[in-house]
């Protein structure tokens, strides 16, 4: 627990780094945007919605990188989570709830590669949902990340 701790303990200095980040919430009318939502997502670029399928294109930031300069394991998991949960989204239904996901990490993505995130429906049965995101490299066309992500909510009404 103790080696868990210290390494993710700031030192002096990246503390003064994190306390000056300026971080401007958006705001969409009607809808609370919270600070994580804000720090993970933005940057991203909603390239095309179809229903079943959503693409975008994401640069990676330093703000999601680790110590190596690679797209960070939780960043790769917020973006399946994010744009899987995006696919099924349903205007005036609350969003659905991750109830699993299953993550290939196959490559990494390093500090500026440009990535292209598609999320298509696999299938949906009553309020279940699922989805698989496909995360490639723009540029070589290598895969950096696989998710399938399964997700509950409310149904939209038959009256």
């Amino acid at each position: 627990m103790e080696k868990a701790k210290d390494c993710l303990e700031l030192n002096e200095e990246e503390s003064e780094t994190v306390s000056r980040l300026t971080i401007h919430p958006h705001r969409v009318v009607g809808v609370d945007s919270s600070f994580y939502e804000d720090f993970a997502l933005r940057g991203i670029r909603v390239d095309r919605v179809e229903p079943g399928l959503v693409s975008c294109t994401f640069k990676v930031p330093p703000r999601l990188t680790d110590n190596n300069g690679n797209l960070a394991n939780g960043a790769i998991a917020n973006l399946v989570d994010e744009v899987g949960g995006a696919v099924v989204y349903v205007e005036g239904l609350p969003m659905k709830v991750s109830v699993d996901m299953s993550i290939s990490f196959v490559s990494s993505a390093k500090l500026d590669d440009e990535l292209e995130i598609t999320s298509r429906v696999l299938g949906q049965r009553g309020g279940y949902s699922g989805t698989i995101v496909l995360m490639r490299n723009k540029a070589t066309g290598e895969v950096i990340a696989e998710g399938r992500h399964s997700l509950f909510g409310r149904q939209h009404s038959k009256m």
